[in-house]
């Protein structure tokens, strides 16, 4: 345990002289707005230690070092609410950065794979999580919490240094690096009021009821914020939605409304509250805010997106890679619907190599889906059956233009077809 600076600096220069440091932390959350840092835990080659935030006197300057330092790799497992507490803390995102979360999921161990699957897996050992939920905060700490502790970092070495071999055995760095961009970027971890409307579900597409909602929404942001106490502390979701349909305009109406605090019903924090709900009121009608209603798929698509889905399944399989870094239901849609036309990720980079690209010819009739043994594989479709695709094609769409069937059908159909033919 490091509980002063002075440890605490020689631990850190000792460390910049490693090629990469293995990063953890404990905090603390049930009860504030702002993470409650308690330990933080570091690991070299040779030596790990765990850092006492909470002793008196000690200055984590050093660590702020560490973490900026360009020289020294930092690998964190599940890097994002470790990453928003050093944001916080010293201002800027720890680089450069590894995260094994991820690049197990570049490297096909699944989706959003376990700290503890991986320790099993690449390290063949196992971990005692029977501290994972004490209360870090409390002092001291026993010899069981810090031994847990540590485990989340000295096993870090061995899963970094595997991972790191299968991401330069298969040729994949550069995959990591463009999954890492978004962790690295400061606006992945801001907390700002005037988007906290966006998390709140709500069916209603009205704009100004949308615009009560992005207005009280930011004011109980901006009140969990100064107070330090989560959201639902303040009120929850449904209060938010309540105030935006019966949109109280007197102190006497704000205590009709079940679930606010009584300081939000009265005096300077019942003004804030009508306040908010009397800008919202006044917005201009063109600055309100716009969701997209629910997308509607054109009768018949629902099977080509299904056939796109068991070519996602395939690929991911073939390639080692979990399917959700490869596309999204919703990019699936909008790839059925759009075609090579579709604004997304799937369609870019390494992902176009893996899956795009057949997902397109899959689209245009040049390939089909069908079984190989025990398998499912992408299957060339002669000169010949390509011209009969093509021809049922301009078929299907002079049919379509007379009897008024949506877009989109005459593409299952085709698909279907293609399968048929193969």
């Amino acid at each position: 345990m490091i509980t002063d600076t002075q440890s605490l600096r020689q631990l850190v220069d000792e460390l910049k002289a490693e090629p990469f440091v293995t990063v953890d932390t404990e905090f603390m959350r049930e009860k504030t707005y702002w993470p409650k840092l308690c330990l933080v835990q570091l690991a070299g080659a040779q030596r790990a230690a765990a850092v006492d935030p909470l002793a008196d006197g000690i200055d984590l300057a050093p660590l702020g070092e560490l973490l900026a330092d360009p020289s020294v790799l930092k690998v964190f497992h599940a890097a994002r609410q470790d990453v928003e507490i050093f944001l916080l803390l010293f201002g800027n995102v720890p680089r450069p950065m590894f995260d094994t979360q991820v690049a197990a999921m570049v490297c096909g161990f699944g989706e959003s794979v376990g700290y503890e699957t991986l320790v099993n897996k690449l390290a063949k050992a196992s971990i005692d999580k029977s501290s994972r939920f004490t209360d870090w905060s409390r002092r001291p700490l026993t010899p069981k919490q810090i031994a847990y502790a540590l485990a989340d970092v000295t096993h870090l070495r061995t899963v970094y240094l595997k991972l790191a071999k299968l991401l330069e055995d298969s040729g994949r760095e550069e995959w990591l690096d463009e999954e890492m961009a978004t962790l690295n970027a400061p606006e992945t971890y801001e907390s700002r009021p005037e988007a906290a409307w966006e998390r709140i579900r709500t069916r209603s597409l009205d704009r100004r009821f949308l615009g009560l909602v992005r207005e009280l929404a930011a004011w109980r942001e901006r009140q969990a914020q100064s107070r330090n106490v989560p959201r639902t502390f303040i009120s929850k979701d449904e209060t938010l939605l309540e105030m935006a349909s019966s949109q109280p305009r007197s102190a006497e109406d704000l205590k009709r409304v079940r679930g606010l605090p009584k300081w939000a019903t009265e005096g300077a924090g019942g003004d804030e509250v009508l306040t908010a709900i009397e800008r919202a009121l006044a917005e201009n009608r063109n600055a309100l805010p716009d969701r997209e209603p629910p997308r509607e798929l054109p009768r018949g698509l629902g099977p080509l997106i299904e056939l796109l889905k068991v070519l996602l399944k395939m690929k991911s399989e073939e390639h080692g890679v979990a399917r959700t870094l490869i596309a999204s239901q919703e990019d699936l849609e909008t790839l059925a619907l759009d075609g090579s036309a579709a604004q997304i990720a799937a369609l870019k980079g390494w992902r176009h190599e893996v899956f795009g690209e057949d997902a397109l010819r899959l689209l245009a009739g040049e390939v089909a889906l069908g079984a190989r043994g025990r398998s499912i594989a992408v299957l060339s479709l002669s000169g010949d059956e390509a011209v009969l695709q093509a021809t049922r094609r301009k078929r299907r769409k002079r049919k379509s233009r007379k009897d008024g069937e949506p877009a989109g059908a005459d593409d299952a159909a085709t698909a279907s077809d293609a399968v048929a033919a193969d």
